[in-house]
Parts: C-alpha cells; structure tokens; sequence
C-alpha cells in the first residue's frame, strides 16, 4: 500500500487482531477510490461522449471532487464548462482547471449551498439536443445540491432534515421527503437538462443502489409519492413539529394542486443514463481478498446492514462469541465483513456518530475475549458530529464492571465519541477521505 489512510494507525494497531482488521478496512477505501472508478466507466461511455455540441461537466457530493479531476483528465480541452460542489472546506488544492469548484454545507443545506447550486443550475439551462452533461453524484449531494419550491424557506427545508436525522429516519425516508420539498431533486434536474444528453456518474452511498435515493435522485425517475413522504412524517410523529410550510406543500401534493416529480416512463429520461461506478458491495469485494491473503476464512454477513447502531453492535458482539464458543458461522482465524448504514435515533446531548456507537455498543459485549477486533468507519472519513471516522475496539475496551455501566450510560446519551476518545486507542482518524460508499465494518476473530 503506498499510503496509510488511517492517520493514527499506530496508536490504533496495538494488537494482530487490530492490525488485521485495519489493514481489511483500508482495503476497502482503497478499492472505492472515485478517481480510477470515473476513469473506468469513462473509457467504456466514451462512445457516447462525442458529437458536436458542448459538454458540459456538473456534481456534489462528498466524492465530486476526485470525480471531477478524473473527468478533466479524460476529458481535457473537451469540457466547454463546469461546476461541482464539495463540502464547505474539504477541497482546495487549486488542480482543477476547467471545472470550477463551489461549496455548500453538509448535513444541513445552507446559504452557500443555495447560492452553489443555482449557479450549477446556470450552467445547464437552455442546452440543444447535441450537448452533452456529465453530473457527477455521490452521497453529501442531498444537502450540497439544494434548492427549496416555492413557498418553502431554507429554514424551514433545514429545519426539516434536521428534525427527520434526529428521528432516525434511513435515507430513503429522509430523501423522500426531500425530494417532494425540492425544485431539483427526484428527477426534476434531468427536467432541465433537457434535451440535452446526460450521463450521471454515481458513487453509491445507498443500500442496495437505488439511484433514486442517492444524492435524493436528481436525475432518476421518482416512484415515490406525496404520500409516501406523508406516510415518513407520520410514522416518525414529525407531522405536528415540522415546518407549516412543508406540511401545507406535502398536503397540496396529496390533493393533486402541485404536479409529482416525473415518473418512470416520462421522456424526458429518454436521453439520461444512470450509472453507478462504484458501491458498497465493490469495496467489500476488495477487502474479502485482502483477509484472503491475510489467510483469515471471510465471510461477507451482509452489505445490506441497516437498523438501531446500538442494536447491531450487539448483535456483532454476540457473533464474536459464537464464533469463539462454536466456530459457527465461520471458524477463527476469521473475518466476518459488514457494509451499509445504521441509524442513531438521538435521545442524549453527546457527541458521536453511527459507527462509534456501533463500535461502542460491540465493544462492551465482546468483554473479556481475547484475540477479537472489530472496527467500523464511514467511508467518507466522517462520523456524526465529530473528526473521527469511526472506532476500533476489542474485548478490553470496557475492562471492568465500572465501565460497563459507564459504556450504558454514554450510549444512552448518544455520547459514545467522548468514551472512546479517553481509551486512547479507539477513535479511527483519516480525514476526509474524498469517497462514499457507505459505511465498512470488520470483525476479526483469531483464536
């Protein structure tokens, strides 16, 4: 490897199960490198990038930029113009020539993702049938790529994701509310694109790739309905808390007074291709041959992982000493891989993210078993509120009685990142990793 992506890697590395479930989750990273997965389904699209019109190359999310550097390098003097937005300081390196780089907010939209986004828009309103748009679509886009319908405030749109984060909706919940509150999402950006051609590049951050989840779908068909975003504000009681506003426009949607987000079938898609280049099961893909050649028996449980973070961690915990007591599903040396995305529904005031409270949860069932890891990371090098990654732990994380009921009470705050970071050795670090491909989890058991 030419490069640890893991920047603490040896305070992390303490033991030979660590060091093994590191060097698996790398791997992973490694494997789900935007650049090199741009470049690939370039050369075989490169057909259809040509003609006599313009092209145009447009993106957000939290991979845009090291997509957007593969097109200029394929590309070259091609791209007629172009604009990505990245998280508000995550990329300044000034190598992009002809694509212009803009920044908006993530979690929450903002002002400057507002302004970022009409100014994308500018670039691809009114274009022939010759021209050609590259949209470049990675997980962050929801709220980088963002501009409210009429009648409906920033506030009020923030507001809104706010409330449905903290319930604990899953992304597909969350985005389908968004996509009936915004005047780009759920297709409607292919709505403007046309005629035009366009070729949407996708980095998928959704379980299961359903293009019209990721980056809330913005040049994918939308079967969802009013209703559905109906039936998520209901089901996580947010009809009475959220925004007057969002609640009137959704009921006008249900009442047919403002038009769905064009469907599948409509023509407008006729001249749009959705692609995606590069997900979760790809990276798992990768780190099941590293553990191969760490000569560990892999299984891969599920990239489909979702539910309770803390739920899941236990239930990780259980697999450990299953394995340890039975051998079954798998026998040690092993690694046991994990991908997809939990949920926090948060009911404390501390600071922390899915991963670390996964990691956390897992650590205090693995208790006392010796020769046992288990590390989880979002892949885009960002953790909930916090600089962390995501967590690496074992069974001496929680080493006494006292820091069981410890371990309880920062999980039941929410708090799991202010735990791991006194042990020292827990929090993962690598900055933003330029890639997102959901989250990635490796149980390693070797005695």
């Amino acid at each position: 490897m030419s490069y640890r992506r893991v920047r603490n890697w040896q305070s992390l590395s303490v033991s030979i199960a660590r060091q093994f479930a590191l060097k698996i989750v790398e791997k992973g990273l490694e494997s789900a490198d935007p650049y090199s997965a741009v470049i690939e389904a370039m050369k075989v699209q490169s057909g259809t990038l040509g003609g006599s019109g313009k092209k145009i190359v447009v993106g957000f999310g939290k991979a845009s930029y090291r997509m957007a550097q593969a097109c200029e390098d394929f590309l070259r003097d091609q791209i007629s113009a172009g604009a990505i937005i990245v998280p508000k300081g995550s990329f300044a390196d000034g190598s992009l020539s002809r694509i212009r780089v803009l920044e908006g907010t993530h979690p929450i939209p903002s002002k400057l993702s507002l302004r970022s986004t009409r100014q994308v828009l500018s670039l691809v309103r009114n274009l022939a049938k010759e021209d050609v748009v590259i949209c470049l679509i990675s997980g962050g886009g929801s709220a980088l790529f963002a501009l409210p319908k009429d009648g409906i405030t920033l506030s009020d749109k923030q507001e809104m994701t706010r409330l449905l984060l903290a319930a604990g909706a899953s992304i597909q919940e969350t985005n389908t509310v968004r996509k009936h509150i915004s005047a780009v999402k759920g297709g409607q950006l292919a709505r403007i694109i046309a005629p035009a051609k366009c070729l949407s590049l996708i980095l998928s951050d959704v379980v299961g790739d359903d293009i019209s989840s990721i980056a809330s779908g913005p040049t994918a068909p939308d079967s969802s309905t009013y209703g559905d975003a109906w039936a998520v504000l209901k089901k996580y009681n947010l009809v009475g808390a959220a925004p007057k506003s969002i609640i009137e426009h959704v009921k006008s949607g249900l009442a047919a007074r403002v038009p769905e987000n064009p469907k599948p079938g409509d023509s407008i898609f006729m001249k749009v291709e959705n692609l995606v280049v590069a997900n979760n099961t790809g990276a798992l893909s990768a780190m099941t041959k590293k553990a191969e050649r760490l000569e560990l028996n892999t299984l891969v449980m599920t990239s489909r992982q979702e539910g309770e973070a803390k739920e899941v961690g236990k239930r990780i915990g259980v697999l450990a000493r299953q394995i340890v007591k039975e051998g079954k599903p798998i026998k040690p040396p092993c690694a046991v891989l994990f991908g997809g995305e939990t949920t926090v529904t948060v009911k404390g005031k501390g600071k922390g993210g899915r991963n670390q409270e996964v990691a956390l949860s897992a650590a205090i069932s693995l208790k006392g078993l010796h020769d046992v890891a288990f590390i989880s990371i979002g892949s885009d090098g960002i953790d909930g509120n916090t600089d962390a990654a995501g967590a690496i732990v074992d069974g001496g994380t929680v080493d006494h009685a006292f820091n069981i009921g410890l371990a309880d009470k920062f999980l039941d705050e929410n708090d799991s990142n202010t735990f791991l970071e006194a042990k020292e050795d827990c929090l993962v670090r690598t900055g933003p990793t330029g890639t997102n491909v959901n989250d990635l989890a490796v149980l390693v058991v070797l005695q």
